[in-house]
């Protein structure tokens, strides 16, 4: 089993986040089929995670701030479950499947890492 420091962890999520956050504000059409139409206009859902990861992976960053962040990712990482649960309802074809049965279960270690971050300090 690899163990990665919290400190190297924080940096990958930071990374990973911050990332993925400029790409929902970029391309925010690109996301928008992934929000459940339970939610309503998916636009606002798009822009406001991406803003949430953006400020996420900036708390992860800077070490005065990386415990909140961890708290913070791992809420993002739970609150994006109905998106990844709606992929279901929505992808056709085997590969999409594949993938969105893939995604799902990721998002345990995701969310153990981020709680381990927080924990750290």
């Amino acid at each position: 089993m690899v163990v990665v420091a919290p400190r190297r962890t924080a940096q990958l999520m930071a990374a990973v986040l911050a990332g993925s956050g400029v790409l929902h504000l970029v391309r925010p059409r690109t996301y928008e089929w992934l929000v459940p139409p339970e939610l309503g206009p998916a636009r606002p859902w798009v822009l406001g995670s991406g803003v949430a990861e953006v400020v996420t992976g900036a708390l992860l960053a800077a070490p005065r701030t990386r415990s909140a962040g961890g708290w913070a990712a791992a809420a993002l990482l739970l609150a994006f479950v109905p998106a990844h649960l709606h992929t279901f309802r929505v992808v056709d074809g085997p590969v999409l499947t594949t993938a969105a049965a893939v995604r799902l279960p990721l998002q345990v270690p995701m969310v153990r890492a981020a709680l381990k971050v927080a924990r750290a300090g």
